[in-house]
C-alpha cells in the first residue's frame, strides 16, 4: 500500500506525462501504469539513441515503485532480453548507480528511465551484471558492439519485447 505522499507524488508525475506533448526525440516513447488500479507497478517502453549499439531497438522495462518514493528509487528491470554489461541477462536487473546510491527525490519515474538509456550506450564494466559482456566491452570493442546488435535485432526489434 503507498503512502498518501507516495500516491499524491505518483499522480503527479502521471498528470505531467499526460501534459507532455509527443516529442519524437524523446527516446522514453511510453511511461504508465500497468493497471488503472495500481500507481505502484509501472511499465515503460525506450528506444534506443539511433547512433548507439542498439540503434532500432525497443526495450521494455517494468518499474516497481516501493511504498517510500521518492525517498526511495524504484526497482526497474529490463523485460526485453539485452546483452550489457549492467544488465542481468536472465532477471533484467539493471546496476545503475541512481537506481541505488546516488537516487535523489528530485528524480522522477521519467528522468530514471532518461539514465537507463543514457547506459546503453556508457557501460560501466567496473560494476557488471553480466560479466561475459564486461569482459567483451573491455578486450574486444567490435566484437561487444556486434553483439549488442545481434540480441537488439534478435530481442528489441521483432515486435515481441
Amino acid at each position: 500500500m503507498a503512502a498518501p505522499s507516495t500516491s499524491k507524488r505518483l499522480l503527479h508525475e502521471l498528470t505531467a506525462l499526460h501534459k507532455r506533448r509527443a516529442d519524437a526525440d524523446d527516446l522514453v516513447a511510453y511511461l504508465a501504469p500497468a493497471t488503472e488500479d495500481n500507481l505502484m507497478v509501472w511499465e515503460a517502453e525506450l528506444h534506443a539513441p539511433r547512433d548507439g549499439v542498439y540503434s532500432g531497438g525497443r526495450f521494455r522495462i517494468a518499474i516497481q515503485v516501493p511504498a517510500a518514493y521518492p525517498t526511495k528509487p524504484p526497482v526497474m528491470r529490463f523485460k526485453t532480453p539485452i546483452f550489457h554489461p549492467n544488465v542481468h541477462w536472465k532477471t533484467g536487473e539493471i546496476c545503475l548507480d541512481v537506481l541505488q546510491s546516488q537516487w535523489s527525490p528530485a528524480w522522477t519515474l521519467h528522468s530514471a528511465c532518461t539514465a537507463v538509456l543514457a547506459l546503453l550506450d556508457v557501460p560501466e564494466p567496473d560494476s557488471p551484471l553480466n560479466v561475459d559482456a564486461a569482459n567483451l566491452f573491455r578486450h574486444d570493442a567490435v566484437a561487444y558492439r556486434g553483439l549488442c546488435g545481434m540480441y537488439a535485432n534478435v530481442y528489441a526489434m521483432s515486435g515481441t519485447t
